[in-house]
C-alpha cells in the first residue's frame, strides 16, 4: 500500500527509513538480518525513538507494522514495505512478484498480518529454524574448505587416471586417443576444435597424456595450498575436460561429468587473487552458491526421480536393496554384511532412500537449521554408500558439495577457538549498473540450467523445443549442465567375465584382474577413491554382449599382442614369456554367500558357470 503525507523528514538523507517496533524481539531479530542484506542503502530506526517525527502516522500503527518512509514523504507498510526495503539488495524478486503476479500481494499481506498478530509464536519458530543468531551468514571458511577438498578430489582424479592412462587410451592402449583424434579430424575438419574441445589437439602422444595428469595433480596441490585458486581451478577444469573428451568408454561416468560441472562453477566461486588471505577475502558470489546448491539438488533428486520413472519392479516393490549390495560394480566387505540384513530392513531402507533423494533435496534451499539438517542427512547417506560400494570419488565429491550448506558460523563452532577467524571484510559500494548486470547474468544462468534440467524430466525427446536442442548441442562438448541418476534399473544378477588365453587351444589360463570379484574366498576390498576403470567396464560389458562392446574385443586383441601397458592394468599375466595364440571370454554368475556358508567355507562368493561370452579369437 502507498500513502503520501505532508510532513517532512527530520533526517537529511536520500535513503528510505524503515521504522520498526524496537520493543519487539521478533522485529529486532529480523531488522538485524535485513541490515546485513541491504547494507547502508536503508536506514533502520526504532519507532520508540522516531515515531514523533511522523505525526501523520498514528503511533499505534507502528506497533502492528513496519513502515518504509522515503524522503519525499511516500511510505509503504506491511509486506510491501518489507519487499521494498529488500529490493535495495539482490532480493528484488519478491517485490516484482508482489507487483506483477496476480494474487501474490494479497497472500503476502495475509501472511504478514498472521505473523504480526502472532509474533510470540513466530519468534519461537524463528529461533528454532534460524537459531538465535540472525546475522547474515558468511561463507569464507565454507568456500575455503570447499576449494581445498575439491582440489583433493581433482588430485585423486588425475592421479588415479594417470596410473592407468597408457593402458586405456595410450598409443598401445585399448582405445588410443590418437586414433580417435585422427578420426574426428577427418570427419569434422576445423569444427573439431569446438565439437571436441581438448588440449590433445596440440599433442596426442603418450608423453603429453601423462604430462596433463602430472600437471593436473601438481596444480591440485597448489589449489589445496591456497595459491591462485581461481586460475588453478580453471586449469584443472581445462585439463580434465581435455582428458574426458578423449577418454571414450573409460571417462564417461557420472562422477566425471559432476567433477567438470562442479569444477567450472568453482572457478567463479574462488577469489581472484594469487595468495588470498582468508580474513580479507571478498565474499563469494551468492549466485554461484545458488548454482552449486542447485547442482547438488539435481544430483540427489534426479537419482530418486529416475528410480520412480523407470518403472523397475525392484524399486516398486521395495526389493531393490536385496540385490544391490552384491550386484553393484565393485562391492566392499561391508556391503556383504549389509546384504545379510533382514528383508524387512532392506525394504524400509528403500523407503529411506526415496525420502532422502526425493524429499530432503528441497530443504537444501531452506534457512539455517533446516539447511544444516538436510546437509547432515545427505552427508550421512553418502557415507553409507561409500562404505558399501566403491564409486570412485563420486560420494566424496557429493559430500564436498554438501559442505556449502554449512556457513562460517557452523564451521567456526566446530573448530578449536585458537583457529577461529575474525573476518575483516570491507564492504564497498558497488555501482548500481554493475550490480544489476551481475545479478541478471547470474539469474539468466540459473534459469537456463533449470530449463535444461526440467525439460528432459517432463518432455518426451521427440517433443523437445528447437531452442532447447540448439542450446544442448552448443554446450554439450563442455559438459556445463549434465544429467545424473544412478541405478534407475536395478540389476538382479551378477555375471562376471573371465578372459582366458591358450597357446595350443587345449590348456587355458585365466588373466587375473586387480579388483574384480574372482577368488571366492577373497573379501571384496575398498578401492575408492581410486577407480580401476577397466574393471568397471568389465562389469558393464557382462550385462550385455560383446557385439555391443567392441572395446572388449580391442582389449583382447591387445592381450594377444602382448601390449605392456594393457597387461599392467591386470593383477597377473599368465603368459609372461610370450602372448597366447588364442583368447576367449567366458561368463560366470556370482552371488554373495550367506553367513552360514561363509562360516563353513570362508568364501564370500558363490558362482556358477554360464558359458562362452565370445568365440575363440586369434590374430590374423
Amino acid at each position: 500500500m502507498k500513502t503520501c503525507f505532508g510532513g517532512s523528514l527530520k533526517i537529511n538523507d536520500e535513503r528510505p527509513v524503515l521504522v520498526y517496533d524496537g520493543a519487539c524481539g521478533f522485529c529486532t531479530f529480523w531488522v538485524r538480518r535485513w541490515q546485513h542484506i541491504t547494507e547502508d542503502s536503508v536506514i533502520y530506526k526504532a519507532s520508540q525513538e522516531v515515531a514523533s517525527e511522523y505525526p501523520q502516522i498514528p503511533a499505534e500503527k507502528f506497533d502492528s507494522s513496519i513502515f518504509l518512509i522515503y524522503p519525499d514523504g511516500t511510505y509503504y507498510f506491511g509486506a510491501k514495505g518489507v519487499f521494498k526495503a529488500l529490493a535495495n539488495s539482490i532480493h528484488r524478486l519478491p517485490l516484482w512478484a508482489y507487483e506483477k503476479v496476480p494474487g501474490f500481494g494479497k497472500i503476502s499481506e495475509w501472511i504478514y498480518g498472521l505473523v504480526a498478530n502472532n509474533r510470540e509464536f513466530f519468534s519461537l519458530l524463528t529461533r528454532w529454524v534460524w537459531g538465535s543468531d540472525l546475522d547474515l551468514p558468511t561463507w569464507h571458511l565454507a568456500r575455503r574448505l570447499f576449494i581445498i577438498l575439491l582440489g583433493l578430489v581433482y588430485f585423486t582424479a588425475f592421479s588415479s587416471f594417470g596410473s592407468q592412462i597408457e593402458g586405456l587410451i595410450g598409443k598401445e592402449g585399448i582405445l588410443p586417443a590418437q586414433s580417435l583424434l585422427q578420426g574426428v579430424e577427418a570427419q569434422l575438419g576445423a569444427e573439431r576444435f569446438w565439437k571436441l574441445p581438448t588440449l590433445l589437439w596440440l599433442d596426442g602422444s603418450d608423453g603429453f597424456l601423462k604430462f596433463i595428469c602430472l600437471a593436473g595433480a601438481a596444480i591440485s596441490l597448489l589449489v589445496i595450498a591456497g595459491f591462485a585458486p581461481a586460475f588453478g581451478l580453471f586449469l584443472l577444469w581445462l585439463f580434465y575436460l581435455s582428458l574426458f573428451n578423449v577418454g571414450q568408454q573409460f571417462l564417461g561416468f557420472q562422477w566425471d561429468t559432476l567433477l567438470l560441472e562442479t569444477g567450472l562453477l568453482a572457478i567463479f566461486l574462488a577469489p581472484l587473487k594469487w595468495r588470498p588471505k582468508l580474513a580479507h577475502e571478498p565474499p563469494p558470489s551468492p549466485w554461484v552458491l545458488i548454482l552449486l546448491r542447485f547442482l547438488l539438488f539435481r544430483v540427489i533428486f534426479t537419482s530418486g526421480w529416475v528410480k520412480l520413472a523407470s518403472g523397475d519392479p525392484t524399486w516398486n516393490d521395495l526389493s531393490a536393496l536385496l540385490y544391490h549390495y552384491e550386484t553393484q560394480p565393485l562391492p566392499t566387505w561391508i556391503g556383504w554384511y549389509a546384504h545379510q540384513l533382514p528383508q524387512w530392513f532392506q525394504e524400509y531402507s528403500v523407503i529411506a532412500v526415496f525420502i532422502t533423494q526425493l524429499v530432503i533435496p528441497f530443504f537444501i534451499f531452506g534457512p539455517g537449521r533446516i539447511r544444516y539438517a538436510a546437509g547432515t542427512v545427505l552427508i550421512l547417506f553418502q557415507v553409507l554408500i561409500l562404505l558399501t560400494g566403491n564409486y570412485c570419488f563420486f560420494n566424496i565429491l557429493t559430500i564436498v558439495l554438501c559442505l556449502l550448506l554449512f556457513d562460517d558460523g557452523v564451521i567456526q563452532k566446530r573448530i578449536p577457538e585458537k583457529w577461529r577467524i575474525i573476518f575483516k571484510e570491507t564492504r564497498s559500494r558497488i555501482p548500481e549498473w554493475k550490480k544489476r548486470f551481475f545479478e541478471g547474468m547470474g539469474l539468466g544462468v540459473l534459469v537456463i540450467s533449470i530449463l535444461l534440467y526440467i525439460i528432459p524430466l517432463f518432455v518426451s525427446p521427440v517433443s523437445y523445443p528447437s531452442a532447447f536442442i540448439s542450446t544442448v548441442n552448443t554446450i554439450r562438448p563442455f559438459h556445463i549442465v549434465n544429467r545424473y541418476g544412478l541405478f534407475a534399473v536395478m540389476t538382479t544378477s551378477r555375471p562376471e567375465i573371465f578372459i582366458k588365453g591358450s597357446s595350443d587351444g587345449k590348456e587355458w589360463k585365466t588373466y587375473k584382474f586387480k579388483w574384480k570379484p574372482e577368488n571366492l574366498n577373497k573379501a571384496p576390498a575398498f578401492v575408492a577413491p581410486h577407480q580401476p576403470r577397466l574393471d568397471w567396464q568389465m562389469w558393464f560389458a557382462a550385462l550385455s554382449n560383446y557385439e555391443r562392446n567392441p572395446w572388449l574385443i580391442q582389449f583382447m586383441t591387445r592381450l594377444l599382442q602382448g601390449s605392456p601397458p594393457v597387461i599392467d592394468l591386470l593383477e597377473s599375466n599368465p603368459f609372461p614369456q610370450k602372448p597366447p595364440k588364442y583368447i576367449q571370454a567366458v561368463v560366470y554368475d556370482y552371488w554373495f554367500t550367506n553367513a552360514e556358508t561363509k562360516e563353513k567355507t570362508g568364501n564370500w562368493w558363490q558362482r556358477e558357470f554360464k558359458g562362452a561370452y565370445t568365440p575363440v579369437l586369434q590374430l590374423p
